[in-house]
């Protein structure tokens, strides 16, 4: 179905694709697997024709990328790494317009989708940028089906999606391969990697190894199952003082209840492992502790400061990084940092001074003049968390700060985590990545908008009678009620 023969393609100094050769044979689901800034990305989107390569030739379907694209589009589904969706668009509208766009209705391609597109359709008159990330995801799957493609591209299609919801969706996968659609995706998670049928190993923008998906784990075993963190734990000032105090906290949408009565404390220097299903609250109840949202009921602390009445001392005394890149991309490394530590209130000195020692840390030195959009993603994101925490913060929020990065780079944001943690910054984190629950040092799982349960991770995997944080997980979130 797909013939990949020498593929080069080069964005400036960077060459992003350097001699690719590979095959996918009908039916097969098919890995593409490599850190950030592999080249994954980019021959996606030559095999999709959205880019031209400037060496080699590609076939998809036996039509060639350069000269038959209109054959190869009426062919293929694509869901970009980025969310594909018009996000000020209803359910049915977003389905309706990619209808159009491949020259189909919705109607002549039911049939296609109905096994996906039911599971979602009573919420047709809702707007996709309203949506949970499950739900955005199977919406995302039935605009790229509609059009009932003979082959699909899957760029990172479960990043941000809770565990629950990746379980569903790979047996999604599993259900159109069993209708004979050939698919080819890329995903940082282990779990997924081993779903494949074969995987093609990209480093550096060369294959470096296709096989069965245990072959290449094993293989490459550094990359893909780095040396567990080793955490020493460093006596923090203060450490029985609790930074964040919530009691009762309801925040209403309507009759909507987003976060529905939660009650929590959080000591200094904790880091703090805030989970739960995507809808489930999370990133509600963490608007609300930054000062972005306001509660509807209930009463709660922050750094010492009323979360009601004094959001604007909560913000001056955090830290944040957001699910969605929270940089300037069209700024340089070092204009970003200048420009956060402004607005943190910082002297022009202590921003030179801290700059300095914060871009020898992360080995960013000979960066610092990069405009930040060109950093492979897990740069990015060590970046972004180390400007989050430059004004040394009581707490740092992280809004699932790994998501859609690789294992080893991952680690190496864990070891920055663990680093502010000694420091006396406490770290509240959401993740999905559940290895990642494993590292803090308490965990609340939330359900239905309520916390289900909390405890360490031991203690969770005790009381549940669970082997791991994934089965803990998975085990509460499947008691909820609301699919919204």
């Amino acid at each position: 179905m797909i013939e990949v023969s020498n593929i080069s393609k080069t964005y400036g100094k960077v060459r992003a694709l350097n001699d690719v050769s590979m095959s996918v044979a009908k039916g097969e689901i098919f890995g593409l697997v490599g850190p950030d800034g592999a080249g994954k990305t980019t021959l996606f989107r030559i095999l999709c024709t959205l880019l031209l390569p400037d060496e080699g030739v590609a076939r998809v379907e036996g039509f060639d990328v350069v000269r038959q694209m209109k054959e190869i589009r009426r062919r293929v589904g694509y869901m970009p790494g980025r969310f594909s969706l018009y996000q000020d668009l209803t359910v049915e509208e977003n389905l309706k317009f990619f209808a159009t766009l491949f020259g189909t209705t919705m109607a002549e391609g039911y049939d296609s989708i109905k096994a996906i597109y039911s599971q979602i359709e009573r919420f047709k008159d809702r707007k996709a940028g309203a949506l949970s990330g499950g739900m955005k995801q199977k919406l995302a799957l039935s605009c790229a089906l509609v059009h009932q493609p003979s082959v699909l591209f899957l760029d990172e299609p479960t990043t941000g999606v809770d565990p629950v919801s990746r379980k569903e969706f790979w047996e999604m996968l599993a259900m159109l391969r069993q209708r004979g659609i050939t698919i080819v995706v890329s995903t940082p998670y282990i779990d997924e990697v081993r779903q494949c049928d074969r995987v093609a190993f990209l480093h550096e923008g060369e294959v470096k190894g296709i096989d069965r998906p245990d072959v290449i784990l094993e293989r490459f075993r550094d990359i893909f199952n780095p040396p567990g963190i080793r955490r020493e734990h460093v006596a923090v000032a203060g450490a029985e003082d609790n930074v964040i105090e919530v009691s009762h906290l309801v925040k209403a949408f309507g009759t909507f209840h987003a976060v529905d009565d939660i009650s929590f404390k959080v000591r200094r220097g904790e880091i703090f492992g805030f989970l739960g299903a995507n809808g489930a609250g999370k990133t509600t109840a963490m608007h609300i502790l930054t000062g972005l949202n306001q509660p509807t009921a209930g009463t709660g602390t922050v750094a010492g400061f009323d979360i009601r009445t004094e959001h604007e001392q909560i913000k001056k005394r955090i830290g944040y990084m957001s699910q969605k890149f929270s940089l300037y991309e069209d700024l340089t490394v070092a204009e970003n940092i200048r420009l956060f530590g402004g607005i943190y209130g910082m002297s022009d000195a202590e921003i030179a001074s801290k700059r300095d020692a914060m871009l020898e840390k992360l080995h960013f030195t000979e960066h610092r003049n990069d405009l930040v959009g060109s950093l492979p993603l897990g740069w990015k994101q060590k970046l972004a968390f180390s400007v989050a925490i430059f004004h040394e913060p009581a707490i740092v929020f992280l809004d699932e700060p790994t998501g859609g990065v690789d294992p080893a780079t991952r680690r190496q944001f864990w070891e920055l985590i663990y680093d502010a943690a000694g420091q006396g910054i406490t770290v509240f984190v959401t993740t999905h990545y559940m290895d990642e629950a494993e590292y803090c040092d308490r965990i609340s799982i939330m359900v239905d908008g309520k916390i289900s349960d909390m405890g360490t991770p031991e203690e969770l995997k005790r009381r549940l009678n669970q082997p791991d944080m994934d089965h803990v997980f998975t085990y509460l979130a499947r008691k909820a009620k609301r699919g919204d």
